[in-house]
């Protein structure tokens, strides 16, 4: 039998194994994670390597490597145990001590080769490539690590971890996965041995996170044939030396799936540690514990464009970039030159001063110790946006205009930046924010400029300084503009501002609104997306009262832009100044770029009084008596009957009156007994029964399942006999309306069959169906199941309506937006679910509420191959109708 490598006794002694027992009696060597069951990822031979700070992308690197970083926190003990750790018998939590980013476990420095003596390896962050291992369905499996302290309760029973507050208490509670994060009791009534060799589900941010299976480091024989088979194939032999990017783009390639989910957005995460103070270098290994690590990438280590180039194939890659708008701006310009097809979305974490980009997008000023779940979810379900960005042409100005050796000295022929996303800006705030980045480069201490609000101060005094000085007075003389080729220098004299600003956004100078809110016809409201910019003059007065709420003068919207200037004037792009010699500039458009809009979350709710949607699901006696109660069994041939609406804090007296309001039942013939249970379905093995005058005992939260389902036992669900004695099924008999008319209440199946369609539950459905539900049913919008399934691209539940429904269903309209499916699935991009709508007979001829087929809805939803096909369907069904007609 193998032992864990860790825990083995002749590498160790015994004490660690007392006190593990699941582990101990699993006889399981965890280390050995092995991607595949089959056995295609293989645990790499121990390596006596020295401790690494960083990840390693060179053809020596390990799947399974630590990442260390330096740590004083408190409560962490040396992860290779106590009468082993070499500071045991002095203080465990004193000396030098390093922490794992990924898997969170401490060791003393000097405690590191007994680490490795141990054989403990962090969770697999890359597979090796072999030809096994291309053929075969990868997963992943959990990464166990014992911990001495854990937050929260146990997945198995539900209890809490025990509060540990020894000085010398070093028990392990508490068994735990680094990818999923799932963590139970030390005791093998928690910790069962199967989960060892349980595939792991990556926990609840799995949609976001890069499985270890799609990074591949490709072997050195396979290199070596790939080198061999590109010699073959030129034709010239121009030889240099590989710089060290494209070895590493040979050594890792990352392979996603052939049919990947449009569920899962991936997430490549650029953070500059030295951004924001200290937030970046926490914030790094933050992610690095929640993701990935090889998702998470150091600006300061060579830049974005490697990572870029590695993820780019990556479906429905999303990107969040940590730091300010020069970030932004940074990651944007290298997607430009990588020229991807279709660029990721980017979505942003503030850690600069100003933020302005980030504000626009909604996500806020800068951060402020926001839950890593919280920013996950803002990428994840963020609306993704168009940034309309600008190409910025300067050429020297060679005018009369004599120049001073200090401005020849410090001036420039070209800016720092080419392309403007946010604005572009000459005179007086130019000249602030120059003088704050030479006092910053010129200063001997720049870590005083590392405060934001430090920073803000720095900017006031030299705002302040300008005001009173009134140093750009005379900029407006130096200037001619000319927009979308309509000369508006005349009115720029007349004006005598100190500042020009032509505005991409609708934020500048750290949140403030220039363009304000417009009435009238003359100027339309500011948009990021309209392929417009916005020309503004401002005189110092303006500039102050910005802070308070004012605006600029709005001089035009114009879609190119002519600047030329006579003296050295200083000039900003997007934040980064300079001076400028006499120049002609000529700002246009240069193209759109994707971005993630944070969508608002609904305020959070106490979760004691939250409200939860539950299912009731049913069984028979008979049922329950044959199976024995088993939860496996009960749970697949259970018949959905109730979704209702309930608080958390709830007892199950309120789903009794509940079920006995919507679903009251006629008893027909045979024995039946009108009493039902209700069944507790909290524990994994069976569903046990709860005495009915209990049910004011039991909260809804103590006997829900993890899908938020509820059952009960229905004695009234009977089997009828047919004459021949053979079961005809179970059939609940639906009360008749009281008035007799033949229209009948909407049955708590048909209600049942409309849920399974939105969650793309086929099963429940015909089952459902069987059971009498209404393939026509709609809800509160008109909308049917077949609009739902659409919606949400399931597409077995789309050719279960067409199979039943035939061409009856595929035309029918919502009463919201006068919309048919296809109008939903062409509006989310949906292109196997209309294939499979059009070969069904729908049309697409319909126009919605506003006037939209499903051709402009695709067109809308940025899928060229879906607007191509529905396109040519289009044009097939007209010719087909050319064909058809006849002359009179």
């Amino acid at each position: 039998m193998l032992r864990h490598r860790a825990y083995d006794v002749a590498c160790e002694p015994c004490e660690v194994q007392r006190t593990i027992k699941a582990i101990q009696k699993a006889g399981y060597n965890m280390n050995e994670l092995v991607i595949s069951t089959s056995g295609a990822m293989s645990p790499v031979a121990q390596r006596r390597t020295e401790p690494k700070a960083e990840l390693d992308w060179t053809e020596n690197a390990l799947p399974n490597d630590h990442i260390w970083a330096p740590t004083n926190a408190s409560g962490d003990l040396c992860y290779v145990g106590e009468q082993t750790c070499l500071f045991a018998y002095i203080t465990p939590k004193s000396g030098p001590r390093k922490k794992c980013s990924a898997c969170h476990i401490v060791v003393h420095d000097q405690c590191m080769p007994l680490l490795e003596r141990i054989g403990f390896q962090c969770k697999v962050t890359f597979r090796e490539s072999t030809s096994r291992s291309m053929r075969e369905n990868l997963t992943v499996h959990h990464h166990w690590v014992h911990r001495r302290k854990q937050e929260g309760k146990c997945k198995q029973c539900s209890k809490s971890f025990d509060k540990r507050f020894g000085f010398r208490d070093t028990k392990i509670i508490a068994i735990s996965c680094s990818w999923c994060k799932e963590a139970f009791h030390n005791k093998v009534s928690c910790f069962q041995i199967h989960k060892i060799n349980e595939p792991c589900g990556l926990g609840m941010f799995f949609r976001s996170i890069v499985p270890p299976t799609w990074i591949v480091k490709a072997s050195t024989k396979q290199k070596s044939i790939r080198n061999r088979s590109k010699k073959k194939r030129g034709s010239t032999g121009n030889w240099r030396k590989k710089s060290s990017k494209e070895l590493k783009q040979r050594t890792f390639v990352v392979r996603p799936p052939s049919q990947q989910s449009a569920f899962i957005t991936p997430i490549l995460v650029f953070i500059n540690p030295k951004s924001g103070g200290n937030q970046g270098a926490k914030l790094m290994q933050s992610f690095q514990w929640v993701m990935n690590p090889r998702q998470v990438v150091d600006l300061t280590k060579g830049g974005p464009q490697e990572a870029l180039e590695l993820y780019k194939k990556v479906p429905n890659l999303r990107i969040l970039a940590c730091g300010g708008d020069g970030t932004v701006g940074w990651i944007l310009s290298v997607l430009d030159k990588l020229g991807i097809s279709r660029p990721p979305p980017v979505a942003i974490l503030p850690l600069g001063t100003g933020n302005d980009l980030s504000r626009t997008l909604n996500f806020g000023p800068g951060y402020t110790d926001e839950s890593i779940q919280k920013i996950i979810q803002g990428v994840e379900e963020g609306r993704v946006v168009k940034l309309d960005r600008w190409k910025l042409h300067v050429e020297r100005n060679e005018c009369e205009q004599r120049i001073n050796e200090e401005e020849e000295s410090k001036a420039t022929d070209k800016p720092p930046l080419d392309v403007v996303n946010n604005y572009f800006s000459i005179g007086s705030d130019a000249k602030v924010s120059l003088n704050f980045h030479e006092s910053r480069g010129t200063e001997a201490k720049p870590n005083k400029f590392n405060s934001r609000i430090g920073n803000k101060i720095f900017y006031a005094k030299a705002g302040v300084s300008e005001y009173l000085t009134r140093q750009s007075k005379d900029m407006f003389k130096h200037i001619t503009v000319v927009c979308d080729g309509k000369d508006i220098t005349p009115k720029i004299r007349e004006l005598k501002p100190v500042c020009m600003l032509f505005l991409n956004i609708n934020r500048y100078s750290s949140g403030t609104t220039p363009w304000g809110h417009p009435t009238g016809t003359e100027f339309q409201a500011q948009r990021h997306d309209d392929k417009l910019i916005e020309v503004l003059a401002f005189s110092l007065n303006q500039l102050g009262m910005l802070f308070v709420g004012g605006h600029g003068e709005r001089l035009c919207q114009c879609k190119s832009a002519y600047i030329k200037t006579d003296k050295t004037l200083p000039i900003q792009i997007d934040g980064e100044p300079c001076r400028l010699n006499p120049s002609n500039i000529r700002i246009e458009f240069f193209n759109q770029a994707s971005m993630v809009y944070k969508t608002k979350r609904r305020p959070s709710v106490n979760p004691e009084h939250q409200q939860i949607k539950i299912r009731v699901n049913a069984v028979s006696s008979a049922q329950y008596d044959e199976y024995s109660g088993r939860t496996d069994k009960l749970c697949n041939i259970a018949t959905p009957r109730l979704v209702t609406i309930v608080s958390n804090n709830s007892t199950l007296s309120s789903v009794r009156s509940s079920w006995e309001a919507v679903n009251p039942c006629e008893r027909g013939p045979g024995v039946a007994s009108e009493k039902w249970m209700f069944l507790d379905a909290s524990r994994p093995d069976k569903l046990y029964l709860i005495d009915r005058t209990q049910e004011n005992l039991h909260l809804i939260c103590d006997v829900i399942t993890t899908d938020r389902e509820i059952y009960l036992m229905d004695m009234t669900i009977f089997i009828y006999s047919q004459r021949d004695g053979s079961p005809k099924g179970k059939v609940p008999i639906r009360r008749s309306s009281s008035s007799g008319s033949k229209r009948e209440e909407t049955s708590s199946t048909s209600k049942m069959f409309m849920d399974a369609s939105k969650r793309g539950d086929v099963k429940k459905m015909c089952l459902a169906y069987e059971h009498g539900a209404d393939l026509f049913i709609r809800d509160h919008d008109g909308s049917t199941a077949l609009h739902h399934a659409a919606r949400f691209s399931h597409l077995q539940v789309v050719q279960f309506m067409i199979e039943h429904g035939k061409t009856k269903v595929v035309n029918l309209l919502d009463n919201d937006r006068k919309q048919t499916a296809l109008h939903k699935a062409a509006w989310y991009g949906r292109l196997d679910i209309c294939r499979e709508l059009v070969e069904a007979g729908a049309s697409l001829a319909f126009t919605d509420y506003k006037g939209k087929t499903a051709i402009d809805r695709a067109k809308q939803s940025d899928s060229p191959d879906l607007v191509q096909y529905l396109t040519n369907a289009h044009h097939t069904a007209n010719a087909l109708n050319n064909c058809l007609e006849t002359d009179l």
